[in-house]
C-alpha cells in the first residue's frame, strides 16, 4: 500500500517519526507540495495525508488509485468532502489534539497583555532598570485579571478549557454556544449580544463558516465594553481585520492577541501588524512537540481503524 504525505514539515520538522505509519505500507514523506505537484507525487497513492496542501474536486476525480484522505489538522476545509465521497474517498480529521495547548496560548497573549512580561524584560535588559531612580517602574499599563468577566465565544472542548484556566484566575466566565446542546452548568450560558456587552476579555472559539466570517467586524465592536481585550487562537477570517485595527487604533479595543490572520502567511502591508496594541504569534498555539505527537498518534489510529473496518473521526 502506497502512502504519501504531502506536507510533514509544519507537523513534524524532524523532532518526530513517522514510523508508525509504515507498519502499513510504503510511506512517502514531503515537506511541502505545490499544487502543481500534487499529481505527480500522489498519483499512485492510496493512502494520502495533507495539513494544509488543497485537495479540490478537480484534484480529486483524478486521483484514480485514491481510498483515504488524511486531515492532519482539525479542521478540514482545504478537502472537498462531498466530491470525496461522491468517489467512496474517507476523509477523517484529528480533533482534540491541541486542546491543552490552545488554551494554554490562550492565556499566554492575554499575559503577556495584561502584565508585559516580555516588554518589560526587554527594557531591564536595555538598561532601563539600572538606570532607574526607584527601586521598580513600569512603564505599560497593568492589569489584574480577578474579577474582570471572560466571555468564551465557542464553548467546545477549548472553550471549556480556557473557561476552567479563567477561573482559576478568579475571573468570572459567560460563553455563548452556538447553538450546541450543552448541559455544562459551569458557567453562565448568555447570548451573543450579551457576551459582547459583558465581557472585558473576549476569546475566539468558534470553527469557520460563513456565519461566523467576520463575527468581528465594525457592528459588533460596536457592542462591546470600551477596553475589551479580544484573542484569537481559532480562525483569522473570524475577525475583519480593518475593522479590528480601526478600534485599535481608537482604544475602543484595549488589545488584542492574535495566533491567526485571514491570510497566512500574512502580507506585509496587514494593517494589524504595526500596532503595539496588537500581540500576534505565527499559528503555533496548536505547536507544542506533545500535541504534536498526540496528532500523529490520532492519525494513526485513524487509519489503523479505517482499514480494519471501523470509522473513526470521519468527516464525510
Amino acid at each position: 500500500m502506497k502512502i504519501v504525505i504531502l506536507d510533514g514539515y509544519t507537523c513534524n520538522p524532524g523532532d518526530l517519526s513517522w514510523d508508525s505509519f509504515k507498519q502499513f505500507g510504503e510511506v512517502t514523506v514531503y515537506d511541502r507540495t505545490d499544487r502543481n505537484e500534487i499529481l505527480q507525487r500522489a498519483f499512485e497513492a492510496e493512502i494520502l495525508f495533507t495539513n494544509k496542501t488543497v485537495l479540490d474536486k478537480e484534484m480529486i476525480n483524478q486521483l484514480t488509485n485514491l481510498k483515504y484522505i488524511g486531515v492532519l489538522a482539525t479542521g478540514y476545509n482545504v478537502v472537498d468532502v462531498e466530491a470525496a465521497k461522491e468517489k467512496g474517498i474517507v476523509v477523517t480529521n484529528v480533533p482534540g489534539y491541541s486542546t491543552a495547548s490552545v488554551a494554554q496560548h490562550v492565556f499566554s497573549l492575554l499575559l503577556e497583555i495584561t502584565a508585559r512580561v516580555g516588554h518589560h524584560d526587554q527594557s531591564v535588559k536595555n538598561g532601563q532598570w539600572s538606570s532607574s531612580i526607584d527601586f521598580c517602574y513600569w512603564n505599560y499599563p497593568l492589569m489584574e485579571l480577578a474579577n474582570k468577566t471572560f466571555g468564551v465565544l465557542g464553548y467546545g472542548r477549548i472553550g471549556k478549557q480556557t473557561a476552567q484556566i479563567a477561573k482559576a484566575f478568579g475571573m468570572n466566565v459567560i460563553a455563548f454556544d452556538r447553538g450546541r446542546t450543552n448541559h455544562d452548568e459551569t458557567v453562565r450560558k448568555v447570548s451573543l449580544d450579551e457576551l459582547f456587552r459583558q465581557s472585558d476579555v473576549i476569546t475566539l472559539h468558534v470553527p469557520l463558516f460563513e456565519d461566523t466570517r467576520e463575527i468581528i467586524n465594525k457592528q459588533s465592536i460596536v457592542t462591546m465594553k470600551d477596553g475589551v481585550i479580544l484573542i484569537n487562537t481559532s480562525r483569522g477570517p473570524l475577525i475583519n481585520e480593518q475593522d479590528l485595527a480601526d478600534a485599535l487604533t481608537s482604544g475602543k479595543v484595549k488589545a488584542a492577541g492574535l495566533d491567526v490572520l485571514t491570510q497566512e502567511p500574512p502580507a506585509k502591508d496587514n494593517p494589524l501588524i504595526p500596532l503595539d496594541n496588537c500581540l500576534i504569534t505565527p499559528h503555533i498555539a496548536w505547536a507544542p512537540i506533545e500535541a504534536r505527537a498526540r496528532l500523529l498518534d490520532i492519525a494513526t489510529d485513524n487509519l489503523e481503524k479505517y482499514l480494519n473496518g471501523v470509522s473513526q473521526n470521519k468527516v464525510n
